[in-house]
């Protein structure tokens, strides 16, 4: 059995109260811009290369440069019902809008979800068994595999007991936020097969904080599900940033009692102003709120809940530093990383479409964060993994990096129903095959 407690991937061991001086800046000049970094660990200065490079310098583990979208192809777990959602199923649904496929999606996980003996024959078949199992145990929770269903699918909590049954080993549902709201303009989500990228600008549209905990009151409670259940929590458009402090503890009250693990997104690109509670001091005031009120379940008898928090994938390596220091303040359980990102990498730089990009363009950038935090907070910190995880080698690129778990939701898309129970047996026979099983 794992802990989720990792080695740090590059052999340093340092804690978030270890001082990082850089000696590059948004500010600097070019040519010394983020080029080293100085760690103090136990007294000693050690330099290590963490250079912030622009998007479109951004280079993927095939060599090639995304600027020409020359993606790293890496071979693909061709099983039967993956090859024939790629050669027959996929080309009919690209003929549709995006998110009219997507809402369909979510209506056949419900049925699926609903009908018990279905959803249990299929768990049969696509959980790995108990003598393959290698369950993660990570912030008192248990993980039956590492591939987990990303915020973005299931953003209401109607259709998330079906995730099981797919072989997913967590499900994240939301972005949930405490007012009811219909998001963004129509259309809104833009698929582009070639480049196996998403971009969209959904805005948050859901049913409300209230509409989901009445939602989760009538099925199965924390404890008594198959696999863990986190719910992601946004600002509703309508607070201002002033009062997006009680805005995000409205939705806590709401659904805490409901989620195995809550994530404060803050990272969306597609709410205005979101992103500004990443700044220093805006977390400040947020995460002392959330973290008093988690605290405060236990003196009422309640059970506490981790609190992660998810990040954007444009942030700079000085940014995610202040982000660590006021994690590490307030005590939170771990980190998401990453949100789509708003940078338009090669090609996309003549695509007029604002939101956020996701899938295979984002997989370089969202492992290079990865590998940042494990090292920034000498693996004591648990990485969700989330970016750019499209087939077996990516998933397992996260996880050297140094994440805990990986989500996915973008390869999906372009794999079909049953790719996390391909990624979580591929995960497997990986670690297998690392330790000479």
């Amino acid at each position: 059995m794992f802990s989720c407690t990792k080695k740090p991937p590059l052999g340093q061991s340092q804690s978030l109260s270890e001082k990082i001086i850089y000696d590059g800046s948004a500010n600097a000049p070019r040519s010394a811009r983020g080029a080293k970094t100085v760690r103090r660990v136990g007294g000693r200065a050690q330099i290590t290369s963490t250079k912030w490079r622009p998007f479109s310098a951004w280079k993927d583990p095939g060599g090639g440069r995304l600027a020409g979208l020359e993606f790293f192809r890496a071979d693909r777990s061709f099983t039967p019902m993956g090859f024939l959602y790629e050669k027959c199923v996929r080309p009919m649904l690209f003929r549709f809008d995006p998110e009219f496929d997507h809402e369909r999606a979510v209506e056949a996980m419900a049925v699926l979800g609903a009908v018990a003996p279905l959803r249990r024959m299929l768990e049969m078949a696509t959980q790995l068994t108990a003598g393959r199992a290698q369950p993660i145990e990570c912030m008192g929770l248990r993980f039956p595999n590492a591939v987990g269903l990303a915020a973005g699918f299931d953003k209401n909590g109607v259709a998330w007991r079906g995730a099981a049954a797919l072989g997913f080993g967590h499900v994240e549902i939301g972005t949930v936020t405490l007012l009811r709201q219909p998001g963004n303009d129509r259309p809104r989500v833009f698929r582009f097969p070639k480049q196996e990228a998403v971009i969209n600008r959904m805005g948050f549209n859901n049913q409300g904080a209230e509409a989901v905990a009445r939602r989760l009151a009538r099925m199965p409670a924390p404890g008594a599900r198959r696999i863990p259940l986190g719910i992601n929590i946004g600002k509703s458009r309508a607070a201002p940033l002033d009062k997006a402090a009680q805005d995000y503890l409205g939705s806590f009250e709401l659904l805490a009692d409901h989620a195995d693990y809550v994530v404060i997104n803050v990272s969306s690109p597609n709410t205005p102003d979101l992103r500004q509670l990443q700044e220093e001091h805006w977390l400040r005031e947020l995460l002392p709120v959330l973290t008093n009120a988690n605290r405060a379940r236990t003196a009422s008898g309640r059970p506490r809940r981790p609190l992660l928090l998810k990040i954007a994938p444009d942030l700079s390596f000085p940014q995610i530093d202040n982000v660590l220091s006021v994690i590490a303040e307030f005590g939170l359980d771990g980190i998401v990383a990453t949100n789509t990102t708003l940078a338009r990498p090669g090609p996309f730089a003549a695509v007029n479409q604002a939101g956020g990009l996701s899938g295979r363009p984002l997989r370089a950038r969202s492992t290079e964060i990865v590998n940042y935090l494990a090292r920034a907070t000498g693996g004591k910190l648990p990485i969700i993994a989330s970016g750019g995880v499209m087939d077996p080698v990516s998933a397992g690129e996260k996880l050297d990096a140094g994440a805990t778990l990986v989500q996915i939701y973008t390869g999906l898309i372009f794999s079909g129903p049953f790719f996390a129970r391909d990624l979580a047996r591929s995960l497997v026979a990986r670690q297998d095959r690392a330790f000479g099983f």
